[in-house]
């Protein structure tokens, strides 16, 4: 429906001076109200409410119809397909992500008891919004889950019954989940295509083809669920495209249009694949053998064709002891694959990234320092997700800062190419500088998020016993005291926590989250600063001195 703005303000206040900082950022946005200003300077406020009446009487009158159409059309009965969606999580993140598909999605999440999975139902409308949550992995849709499966006694037995299991599955309902995820993901590989191609000419002649624009999106919305789909994806609220909706190798639109015709006119047999994940010490087969005799029984049910590299059609099967979740697959390769294009030794996660600055609760304008940044990955998610706060990426190493400079160039220019026009930049900086004695002023940082060497890839367990003491000192120094916190990662918890025990007049332990990072048990510490000043230990032995 059509909605008539009579009067309009915008206006913008600093809270502090660091706020001026987000100023540049920030376009002046216009808002156009032609309809008002064609009844004439002169109207009084009577005239202007009359026609204003008038005008949305007409409206109304002209979309009733309309309306109607829509409220029985598609709309409503996408609202009725309900779909439960799993998704795998960094181990130790499962919380976190709980907490952001209830904010962002509005729904209830499970977590499973199979670390690394939540659980939660979404109407087919909310499927994009699922590809754009920052803390998952990987998203499956689910066929059915059984909660206490119980496993005949012999091998022969289990595996019969994997095989009558596929053909009462109900297999409908997700498998139009998975046609809806692949055409609109489909229909986003060729709007990138045209999005690069009308990017660059915007850029290099200062003009775009605004009728051929137009006419692809037309084209794109003729389907109203597939529209709804591609409108979330053109809101600029979305920072960042979806790596697994968008691969880097792009066929040309004229091919993917030869081969629909093609397949309209002889359709192609589905390929696919069965994966199972098994977790559990009382089971009687192997994962390979579930794998295998469900998926003959998948491919008999379906007559579709077994592949295991070119598959259409990803099958799950996830068995944790007595608890069974069948799926099937909607993302090819995993989420955190987004932001890092420079790798180095050690690459954090982006999803691991967004639940470390996730614990701290970043508020606006605040500012995040990462001391120990390798290629950036926590301070480009973080520039991200909360654009409204101001990022600091720093590192002793020139290669590893100049990695972190390389990927926040490669993400400008990626955002710059989706939106066709210069982009107003990030709001982060790369510095090389020394953990030990950083160029900031004491209290000046609101947080401290950093990955600190393990002592494996990078650094050495006899250097951390001398490192995280002087590095946990100079972050109490410019960390705000009594609001200021810090979420630290590291896999030698024994030399952390006896360097934290010396400390505890300026950190305070708040909450500990055990991970899993590469296969390293490891833990991430969120610690709180206290209210007690910084006093440089120099200051420190003068004072013992005098006494």
């Amino acid at each position: 429906m059509m909605s008539l703005a009579v009067c309009c303000s915008l206006s913008s206040s600093s809270s502090s001076g660091r706020a001026v900082l987000f100023k540049s950022r920030f376009a002046d946005e216009e808002i156009e109200a032609d309809c008002i200003r064609n009844l004439g300077s002169t109207a009084n406020m009577s005239d202007v409410q009359e026609a204003t009446n008038q005008l949305l009487d007409v409206n109304l009158h002209e979309n009733q119809e309309s309306i109607q159409v829509m409220e029985s059309g598609p709309r409503s009965e996408s609202e009725q397909f309900q779909v439960t969606i799993g998704a795998t999580v960094p181990t130790g993140f499962e919380q976190t992500a709980a907490d952001e598909v209830t904010e962002k999605l509005g729904s209830s999440c499970q977590i499973s008891r199979d670390r690394g999975k939540i659980y939660f139902d979404i109407s087919v409308e909310s499927l994009a919004q699922v590809h754009c949550l920052r803390s998952v992995d990987n998203l499956f849709v689910v066929v059915q889950e059984f909660k206490d499966y119980q496993f005949k006694e012999t091998k022969e037995e289990v595996l019969k019954d994997f095989e009558e299991l596929a053909g009462k599955l109900p297999w409908s309902d997700p498998l139009k989940v998975w046609k809806i995820n692949t055409s609109f993901k489909k229909k986003k590989t060729k709007r990138k295509k045209i999005n690069q191609n009308s990017g660059k000419e915007k850029i290099d002649n200062g003009r775009g083809d605004k009728t051929d624009e137009r006419d692809v999106k037309k084209a794109f919305t003729s389907n109203p669920l597939d529209s709804h789909i591609l409108d979330y994806y053109e809101n600029p609220a979305i920072k960042e495209e979806v790596s697994t909706l968008v691969g880097d190798d792009l066929a040309s639109c004229k091919d993917e249009t030869d081969e629909s015709s093609k397949e309209e006119t002889n359709p192609e047999v589905l390929k696919f694949r069965v994966t199972c994940n098994r977790a559990g010490e009382k089971h009687c087969f192997s994962s390979n053998e579930a794998a295998r005799d469900f998926g003959g029984a998948v491919q008999e049910y379906f007559k579709w064709k077994a592949d295991m590299t070119n598959f259409d059609v990803e099958v799950l099967l996830n068995i944790h002891d007595h608890e069974i979740v069948v799926g099937i697959a909607l993302t090819e390769e995993s989420l955190h694959r987004r932001n890092i294009t420079h790798f180095g030794p050690t690459t954090l996660r982006s999803t691991v990234a967004y639940g470390m600055l996730r614990l701290c609760a970043p508020q606006p304008t605040d500012i995040i320092v990462d001391p120990m940044c390798g290629t950036g990955a926590i301070p480009i998610e973080g520039a991200t997700e909360w654009s409204n706060c101001y990022h600091i990426a720093g590192d002793n190493n020139p290669l590893a800062v100049n990695r972190a400079a390389n990927n926040i160039s490669s993400l400008l220019s990626k955002s710059q190419i989706k939106e066709g026009r210069p982009s107003w930049g990030l709001p982060i900086d790369a510095v090389q500088w020394d953990i030990c004695s950083l160029p900031l002023r004491t209290g000046s940082v609101d947080i401290i998020v950093t990955d600190m060497p393990f002592g494996k890839r990078m650094g050495s367990k006899k250097r951390n016993w001398n490192l995280y003491p002087a590095c946990l000192r100079e972050m109490s120094r410019v960390c705000r005291p009594g609001t200021g916190r810090a979420v630290l990662l590291t896999q030698d918890k024994k030399c952390f926590t006896k360097a934290l025990s010396g400390m505890g007049h300026v950190w305070r332990k708040v909450h500990t989250v055990w991970v899993n990072i590469g296969g390293l048990h490891a833990a991430v510490y969120l610690l709180k600063r206290t209210p007690q000043a910084f006093v440089h230990p120099s200051e420190q032995d003068g004072e013992r001195t005098l006494w």
